[in-house]
């Protein structure tokens, strides 16, 4: 490998690592916004998001650059295709966390009322699953990388538990409709981070084994 490309895939995940963080932290303080009903926490994740969608927007352009100028084959080419695609799943991260965060400025504006089901676990887990898909990422860990495939039926095993929840809610207090369906949707959205946390970890499997296992059913 030449030093130029060695210095360009080492820049592409720097990149990629930027972009992680900030998607952890605006999915970490979405979540907080709709537990504390903090309206101002919300909206300053929704108005982040144009920074996160221009990051996503340098690091493609940087991997179509190292396409573009040094050709690379074999690992170097599945390190740029992973990062490719893990770079749209994280963009697509950040847009539910902006989803949650409104949200929460819905839920402000309504009366209170408690959350029937286990929000913070769901998104424990779901958060769980992002930094360790990440960090196998970082470490080339594809067996670190295969649990998280393991991880996913709990989170939606919990989100099925609050699907539950909520109906059983509603029956109770139909005055409660609206912020429960509201609750509701951030356990989906957060459903889904955990379901995309899953396709980071199986683009890791690919980038460090050379498998692709998505649509495959876990062994392990």
């Amino acid at each position: 490998m030449s030093i130029h490309l060695a210095r360009a895939l080492e820049k592409l995940k720097q990149g990629i690592l930027s972009v992680a963080g900030q998607v952890e932290i605006r999915v970490h303080d979405a979540v907080r916004s709709v537990q504390q009903r903090d309206r101002s926490l919300a909206r300053t994740v929704v108005e982040s998001d144009n920074d996160i969608d221009q990051q996503e927007v340098d690091v493609e352009e940087e991997c179509l650059e190292v396409l573009a100028l040094h050709q690379p084959v074999a690992d170097q080419l599945r390190f740029v295709v992973a990062i490719l695609k893990i770079n749209n799943d994280l963009e697509r991260i950040a847009d539910l966390a902006v989803n949650i965060a409104q949200r929460a400025i819905s839920l402000s504006e309504l009366p209170m009322v408690e959350i029937p089901f286990d929000l913070e676990g769901i998104f424990l887990q779901a958060n769980d699953m992002l930094k360790r898909s990440i960090d196998a990422m970082v470490q080339m860990d594809s067996p670190g990388a295969r649990q998280v495939r393991g991880l996913d039926d709990s989170v939606d095993l919990m989100t099925a538990h609050a699907f539950q929840a909520v109906e059983d809610g509603i029956r109770a207090n139909i005055g409660s409709l609206s912020q429960l369906i509201q609750y509701l949707s951030c356990a989906r959205h957060l459903e889904r981070i955990a379901d995309l946390a899953t396709n980071i970890a199986e683009d890791v499997i690919y980038l460090v084994d050379g498998e692709i296992v998505r649509h495959k059913p876990d062994s392990h």
